[in-house]
This record gives C-alpha cells, structure tokens and sequence, in this order.
C-alpha cells in the first residue's frame, strides 16, 4: 500500500496546487483515477504571518507542528510542506516532529544537479529570498546562486502577497517575473527557482527566459516517490 502523505499546508493556492498534483499524477505509478491517501491542515494564514511580521521563527514551527501532531493522528506517514517561506523554521520542527518531513529546497537542489545547472535564481517573498533556506541548500552541492536585488524583492514579495495568494493573476505580474528572469540570465544563471509555491501558477518553462524549478510540483512529485516508492523522508 502507498502511504499516507500529509500536507502542512500555509497559503492556499500553494497548498492546493502541491494537493491536485499528488492526486493527478499518482495515477502514472498507480494507475487510472489512483494516487496515495492525503490529508492536509491548513491553518490560517494570517496566524503565520503574525509570526514572520515580528521575525517569530520559533513561532512559525509551532504551528507546523501544531499541524503535523494532527496529522499524524489522522495516519499520515511522512509530511511535506509547500510553502518555502516557512521553511526558515525547519530545524526547528525537524527536532520536535512525531513524522519524518521532506525539505522542498533539498528536493529543487537534487533536481538542480540532476538536470546539470550550475547557478540558480532564486524567487520569493522578500523573507525567503533574504534567508538560507535556499544558498545553504545549493552551497552544499556545489552550486552557484543569485538573488533579486533589493528593488525587485520588494516588488516581487507584493506580487505574491497582494496578488498572488488570493488567486489574482495579472498580465503585469508575468511580465515583470519575465524582467527579472532575464536579467537573472543576464548575470549568468542557467535556471532560476520559483521558490514561492504560488509563483508557478503564472511563470514555467514557456514563458520564462530560464528554465524553470517549479518547488510546488517538484514536491509534490518527490513525495509520490515516496509513497509510492519507499524513498528516504528527512528525518
């Protein structure tokens, strides 16, 4: 039997993205209208954001884990989590945790290398593209990596909080992803990472002058291989 993933969710078009890809593509392992048991939690966003306004970080894991206790206790396996942003308190939460997680920066880097780029973008809220969540991750593989400048963090952090999260997607936040992408390969990048999980409902391979690391999808695919698969969840 497959098993059971359970879902952190933060922002919901993130969390619901990460959920229908599971649920779609489980059927290429498992065959037609299948795909392993899920169940998420979300809180409110807002109780988050309460926290990483006045940089709480411990306070952000102890909602994550708030919600990895109630779903543990719903039969979850392993967890996941799509939202990057909140991934500033994972050593926290990796301490305290009753389930093994997967890291969703550790599943975009092993990606990176599988793919063979060598000097990543990385896109986000201001909090996520100002943390290590991200450099630590590739640092440690041996690649490169560049971050917005501080102008294009502002704009893009208010693309995603104002726009993004509530399901608004506007033909000028493409196009200003687009600018920084390409000023991104400008300076030498060979692939950039959507590293907000709402990013790639407006940005992919198609429309952007670098190829794409889609952080919702490729977790949500990391942990189909792992459900179905056996592979190894950080502990």
């Amino acid at each position: 039997m497959p098993q059971h993933i359970g879902i952190v969710g933060c922002s919901a078009e993130g969390a619901a993205l990460c959920y229908q890809t599971i649920c779609v593509e489980g059927a290429q392992a498992l065959g037609p209208h299948a795909h392993p048991e899920v169940s998420m939690h979300t809180p409110s966003l807002s109780d988050y954001m309460a926290c990483i306004y006045r940089n709480d970080w411990d306070g952000v894991g102890d909602i994550m884990l708030a919600s990895a206790h109630k779903l543990a206790k719903a039969g979850a396996d392993f967890l996941v989590c799509p939202d990057n942003t909140i991934h500033q308190a994972f050593s926290y939460v990796q301490e305290r945790s009753p389930l093994p997680w997967l890291h969703i920066a550790e599943v975009v880097t092993e990606e990176a290398v599988k793919r063979g780029y060598r000097r990543i973008g990385i896109t986000g809220t201001r909090w996520l593209v100002d943390s290590d969540v991200y450099p630590a991750k590739l640092v440690a593989r041996g690649l490169e990596y560049l971050r917005p400048g501080d102008t294009e963090r502002d704009e893009i952090n208010r693309i995603i909080m104002d726009e993004l999260v509530y399901g608004a997607f506007k033909p000028e936040a493409v196009a200003y992803f687009q600018k920084v992408i390409e000023r991104m390969k400008s300076s030498g990048c060979d692939a950039v990472v959507l590293g907000c999980t709402e990013i790639p409902l407006i940005m992919n391979d198609s429309n952007s002058a670098l190829p794409t690391l889609d952080s919702t999808r490729l977790l949500a695919r990391a942990a189909l291989a792992r459900a179905t698969q056996g592979g190894i969840a950080a502990a």
